[in-house]
């Protein structure tokens, strides 16, 4: 069997899509692309009504371009809308994220079935004994050099705006030992760097008993880390649990990468308030500041939403205000769009489109200014980094994406120190 795989939105979608391929191969099947594949997995988000769009235009693309194919549809969009993604050409079968951990195995059941039905063995569906069965991973997989690592899934925070907690359920973490475990089996795959990654992942081990703390978890992990070389990478955190354990623990530890993804939102407490997030600007502006003091190198992304109902001109005034002096590294902006079913999408005081649009692209133009403010002051200076895609570019320990002479290979680690910043683009001696 040929599988594709097609991924939207955040990482912990992207954990579960190299999960999907692992089983895959496990069962000998070969990946190819989406038109010419005889099953197309496609893992959606449903953050904004621009991912649910792309979503169904895949299907559709998919559908036309390859007629034969069989799609199975899972994620937070399949979760929400699963009538209306049924509907869709050639969609198969629509898995809820509840029952995602068993996609593959589905799977897999209903191509035995078809199996017995023509007569055809499995050797011969699966590939087996052309060495690929019983294959895991490696880095490449998915066109990743890094391994996401899914911690934590599910949401219990009410910002007015989301919709995930009613697609991924109620806060769950995984054990610290059955994480440890599978760092260890990712490395002696061959991986360098492992991005840990949850829906809430600041909220990690609350659920548990006894409960820990998401800086349990990285003091543990780094002790792995630093066994084996590897660098852990955090991915997003919620500001207020960005403890100052948490930063401590990046600022002392080689083998923690010294990247923080902090969604601001909204520099307008008014505003906050109406998103429902429970922290001031004063407070998150205090957080960065604090972090740029401790880890000067560090790069500091963040989100903002734009045109949040009742958002108006003095508001968006402080946030681009903010943005403008703030020591964030890199900005992702995203036009507020209603989601039925959240608190916001009732609210009155609808900003216009064309608002919200014009707005947006400010935002957008601060955040250019941040990245190149930051790629400017990396001039000169030295890091470690991995090399990804064909050997020439590498990402740094703080996110930099830098192009280095031709000559590696994806997966090793190199000294780089950045020789020049034009446009964007980062290049090393």
């Amino acid at each position: 069997m040929k599988y594709s795989v097609i991924t939207f939105g955040c990482r912990v979608n992207q954990a579960d899509s190299l999960g999907f391929e692992e089983e895959l191969i496990a069962a000998g099947a070969r990946p190819s692309a989406p038109n010419s594949a005889d099953v197309v997995i496609v893992n959606t988000c449903s953050v904004t009504a621009t991912a649910d769009q792309g979503a169904r235009q895949t299907i559709r693309r998919v559908a036309r371009d390859n007629p034969a194919a069989r799609i199975v549809v899972t994620g937070c969009y399949a979760t929400r809308r699963p009538d209306e993604v049924a509907a869709l050409p050639n969609v198969v079968r629509v898995v809820d994220n509840d029952v995602k951990p068993a996609l593959v195995s589905l799977l897999l059941r209903q191509q035995r079935d078809d199996e017995h039905e023509s007569t055809q063995t499995s050797a011969e569906r699966f590939g087996e004994g052309d060495g690929s069965c019983g294959a895991r991973l490696e880095p490449g997989l998915a066109g990743r050099t890094a391994f996401t690592l899914r911690a934590q899934t599910g949401c219990a925070e009410p910002c007015a705006y989301c919709i995930i907690p009613s697609t991924r359920g109620t806060p769950r973490s995984v054990p610290i030992g059955s994480l440890l475990v599978e760092i260890e089996r990712v490395v002696g795959a061959g991986f360098k760097e492992i991005a840990l990654t949850g829906v809430h992942l600041g909220s990690y081990g609350r659920d548990l008993s006894p409960a820990v703390e998401l800086a349990d978890l990285l003091r543990d992990a780094s002790r792995v880390a630093s066994r084996h070389d590897v660098l852990l990478r955090v991915s997003s955190l919620e500001p207020m649990d960005c403890s100052a354990a948490v930063v401590e623990l990046v600022a002392a530890c080689d083998h923690i990468a010294p990247h923080f993804h902090l969604p601001l939102q909204h520099a307008s407490d008014r505003v906050l308030s109406a998103m429902r997030r429970p922290y001031t600007i004063d407070y998150y502006a205090s957080l960065v500041a604090g972090i740029r003091r401790r880890i000067p190198h560090a790069s500091i992304g963040s989100d903002v939403i734009v045109g949040f109902p009742g958002e108006n001109d003095a508001d968006f005034a402080m946030l681009a205000d903010y943005l403008r002096d703030s020591p964030l590294t890199h900005v992702h902006v995203f036009p507020y769009s209603d989601r039925p079913g959240t608190a916001a999408a009732v609210m009155l005081n609808k900003v216009p489109g064309a608002l919200i649009r014009e707005r947006a692209q400010r935002a957008r133009d601060l955040g250019r200014c941040l990245s190149n403010r930051f790629y400017d002051s990396q001039v000169g200076t030295h890091h470690r980094g991995l090399t990804i895609d064909d050997g020439t570019m590498a990402v740094t320990g703080n996110y930099l994406k830098v192009r280095i002479p031709p000559g590696r290979r994806r997966n090793e680690w190199i000294d780089v120190r950045i020789t020049s910043h034009h446009d964007g683009q980062l290049l090393a001696g």
